[in-house]
Formats: structure tokens, C-alpha cells, sequence
């Protein structure tokens, strides 16, 4: 029934706008937003009034006083409406309220329920339900669209000159192209400012890992003046050690314990799992790097006939995984596991999960962009013990933060 009126709309925008260019379709749908705007003034005070204009009402409290002209300011443009007015000046709207003329927060309002995952049929049916009028799904999709210059702004927003920690992964979606619906990855990039506060630095909507993409990314963050990250932590990504390598020769690469631990696992029996598991943090807790590689030695010996290759993993990765016996506990406890972009990726699949295929990559921009602006605003806590992690940080890299 739904797509049914939305069909409709489209039909009642070409019969009757002159449509011919993109500007004329924005025309026609400022002017049905205005027609929505002025329903849903006229249905409150129809509710304030206790009766319809059209109802033969014998007993009454208040009457109706005509109209006044307002002049109203929108995303859509400036628009003129009429505001119902009663004999006892009891009528205070809540679309527009008195006073005000800028009325920005309604479309405020449809993209901040757009970014807490609702789809565009939902939102339309939650405007419906409170004013009674209909907001089309094509009105919804175009207010949403109007935060694309916002998110190019924030894409190329500058940076910090130095970030100590930075982390990086990949969601994966499902999005149309092409008539095809085909998997995606959005490439997550958050750092840890100097201030000891998690900052998302970008998000990147790409379909391969390569060297060559993540090098493109990492460009990115160059031209928006990160000049050196200390401490990069990410799983086995693609390409990513090279890339690494190209744009920030000096920085360390960290490899994930956790992804580490699950690689390790996933061929190990259940009733060996916790045995197996106490042995592998025998090495990822150690306080040196050599204990670190006696106990990879010892847990290699115990389970090399059940297991022989559940630990080449860590055999293959050293260069990347010996680097944490290099700081405190305090720091190690941030940088040996992703959980920080992890914890990151689980608000994003809950705001998305509404939305099984995206239209394209600007949907599925616009959906993770409000999800971050979402998470972002509870980031007020910095990093429990920064000023030592940062006097440390300061001492290892001296110079460069």
C-alpha cells in the first residue's frame, strides 16, 4: 500500500510540475514539503480545537479566527504558510512554533530518526502516525541526501599532525550496483588524539582490499595533514603491511591478539578450546619478548601433534606481534586487540540491520556517518591513565609527538 502512494507521488509530481531538470524536481518537492507542513499545522489545531473545521459542532469553547501568513526558512528553501488562529490565542504549535521561522529541525528530525536506522518507510510511517499526513519515502530519501555535503565536508575535514594509536577494519554490506546487489566493505579508519580521545578519522566504501586502496587511504589522511602515526593496529588485512609501509615508514604496525587467538582456535576440538586458550595468553601476556617466544615454544612442543598448525599463524606474524613486549601494560592493554573499533562496528550493524541492501555507496555512507555522529557524542571520557601512556609515548618517539 505504502510504495503504492509513493508510486502516486511520483505520478502527481509529473502531472502536474513542468518537470525537465533535476532544479525542477527540487521545486516540486519543496513545494509538496510545504503542503506537508501546512497539514500538519492544520491537523494540531484541529486537535486544539477539539473539532474539524467541516464539523457541525453545536456547543463551543473556542472559535476559529482565519489565518495569518508566516513566512517559513527550511533546507528546501523559503516558503510561505498559513497559521490557523482561534479567538482565545490558545493555539501554540508544535510543527512551528511561535517565533520561529526557521523550521530546519523537522528535517533534523527525519535524519536523525535516518541515522538511528530507520528506513525510509519506517520514518514515514512514524511522521504519519504523529501528524496524521503523509511524508513520502522520495521527500525522506531527499532530506537524508541533504547531509551529503556535511559528509563531504566532514571526509576532508583537516587532522591532527601526529596520531600515537590508530585503528583500522572493515564492515561488510550489502549494496546495489549496477542491477546487482554485491558485497562492499566500509573501511573504518579511528585514531586516538593526542588528548587520549577516540576520533573516527574516515570512512571509505571500497569492494577489494589491495595495497593500492588502503596506500590511496592513507594518501588521504596525508593531504589532510597526518604527517606520522606512532602505533597502527589492525587484523591481517590485505595489502596492509605494504601500504603501511609506503605512506608511514616509521610507524609500527601492531597485529590484533584477538584475531590472532581466533585463527588459532578455529580447528582446535571444544573440549581443548580453554586449555588451549590459557596457553596462548602465556604468550601475548608475557612480560618480555623472549619469554614471549620460550612460551610460543612451549605451547608449539604440547600441542604439535594434535595441532600442528594452529600456531603458524603466530610463526608468520612475529614481526608484527613481538612489537607489543615494547611498552607498559597500561599501553598494551589499548593497542594488542581492535575491540576499540570493534565496539565501534557493532552500533553500526545495529543502525544498519533495517536496512538489508543499500541503494548505494552514498546510502550506505549516509546510514554509517549518522551511526558514528550517534556513537561519538558518549566519547567524553578519554583514556584511563593517558598522561602516562602519553610521557612514555613522548620518550619512545621522541620528537615526533
Amino acid at each position: 500500500m505504502k510504495e503504492k502512494k509513493s508510486n502516486e507521488v511520483v505520478k502527481y509530481i509529473l502531472e502536474n510540475y513542468d518537470v525537465k531538470t533535476a532544479d525542477d524536481v527540487a521545486e516540486a518537492l519543496k513545494d509538496m514539503f510545504k503542503d506537508t507542513i501546512q497539514g500538519m499545522m492544520n491537523a494540531e489545531f484541529d486537535t486544539s480545537m477539539g473539532y474539524e473545521k467541516s464539523d457541525n459542532v453545536i456547543e463551543k469553547t473556542n472559535y476559529r479566527n482565519g489565518t495569518s501568513k508566516k513566512n517559513i526558512k527550511s533546507k528546501f528553501g523559503e516558503f510561505e504558510i498559513e497559521v490557523p488562529r482561534d479567538r482565545k490565542s490558545d493555539f501554540d504549535p508544535i510543527i512551528v512554533p511561535k517565533n520561529k521561522r526557521n523550521i530546519s529541525g523537522i528535517e533534523d528530525k527525519i535524519i536523525g530518526l535516518y541515522g538511528r536506522g530507520l528506513s525510509t518507510r519506517e520514518i514515514s510511517e512514524e511522521i504519519e502516525d504523529i501528524y496524521g499526513i503523509e511524508v513520502s519515502h522520495t521527500m525522506v530519501s531527499n532530506i537524508t541526501d541533504t547531509i551529503m555535503p556535511v559528509i563531504t565536508e566532514w571526509q576532508n575535514r583537516p587532522l591532527q599532525r601526529v596520531y600515537p594509536i590508530v585503528f583500522i577494519d572493515a564492515v561488510h554490506f550489502n549494496v546495489k550496483e549496477d542491477n546487482r546487489i554485491i558485497k562492499k566493505a566500509a573501511y573504518i579508519i579511528l585514531g586516538v588524539n593526542n588528548e587520549g580521545f577516540k576520533e573516527v578519522l574516515g570512512i571509505w566504501i571500497g569492494e577489494n582490499e589491495s595495497a593500492k586502496f588502503w596506500l590511496g587511504t592513507f594518501n588521504d589522511l596525508k593531504n589532510r595533514s597526518v604527517e606520522d602515526i606512532l602505533i597502527m593496529c589492525s587484523d591481517g588485512l590485505t595489502g596492509i603491511k605494504e601500504a603501511i609501509s609506503a605512506a608511514y615508514p616509521n610507524t609500527m604496525q601492531q597485529r590484533c591478539m584477538v584475531h590472532l587467538i581466533r585463527n588459532s582456535v578455529k580447528f582446535v576440538s571444544y573440549k581443548h578450546l580453554k586449555e588451549f586458550c590459557i596457553d596462548l595468553k602465556t604468550i601475548y601476556q608475557s612480560v618480555t619478548e623472549k619469554q614471549a617466544k620460550d612460551n610460543l615454544d612451549k605451547v608449539k612442543t604440547k600441542w604439535k601433534d594434535r595441532y600442528p598448525t594452529s600456531l603458524k599463524v603466530w610463526e608468520d606474524n612475529w614481526d608484527a606481534i613481538c612489537t607489543l613486549f615494547n611498552y607498559s601494560k597500561e599501553l598494551r592493554h589499548i593497542m594488542y586487540t581492535t575491540n576499540a573499533i570493534e565496539s565501534l562496528n557493532r552500533p553500526y550493524r545495529k543502525y544498519t540491520k533495517t536496512k538489508g541492501v543499500f541503494p548505494n555507496d552514498d546510502g550506505l555512507l549516509k546510514s554509517l556517518y549518522l551511526a558514528t555522529m550517534n556513537v561519538s557524542k558518549k566519547w567524553t571520557q578519554r583514556y584511563k591513565g593517558w598522561d602516562v601512556i602519553y610521557n612514555e609515548l613522548n620518550i619512545l618517539y621522541s620528537g615526533r609527538i
